[in-house]
């Protein structure tokens, strides 16, 4: 079960960086406009694992303008 759970969160990551680029942010950008460090970003996207909220995740989705649900499709 938390081997099934990492890879979800990766492809998370994957995806996140996915719509960053489409939007053509960096991670720097994305950080600041999330009043997070850029390290968070980058740790979320390298699919290290490292545990994001729902909050955050929404937050996200809102400056990426991408539907929330689209990070949660596996």
């Amino acid at each position: 079960m938390e081997h099934e759970f990492e890879q979800e969160f990766r492809m998370l990551g994957l995806k996140i960086a996915y719509y960053r680029k489409a939007k053509n942010l960096t991670q720097e950008q994305l950080a600041e406009k999330l009043g997070t460090s850029t390290s968070y970003i980058g740790s979320i996207e390298s699919r290290t694992y490292k545990p994001i909220s729902l909050t955050t995740l929404f937050r996200i989705a809102k400056v990426l303008d991408v539907p929330a649900s689209k990070f949660l499709e596996f």
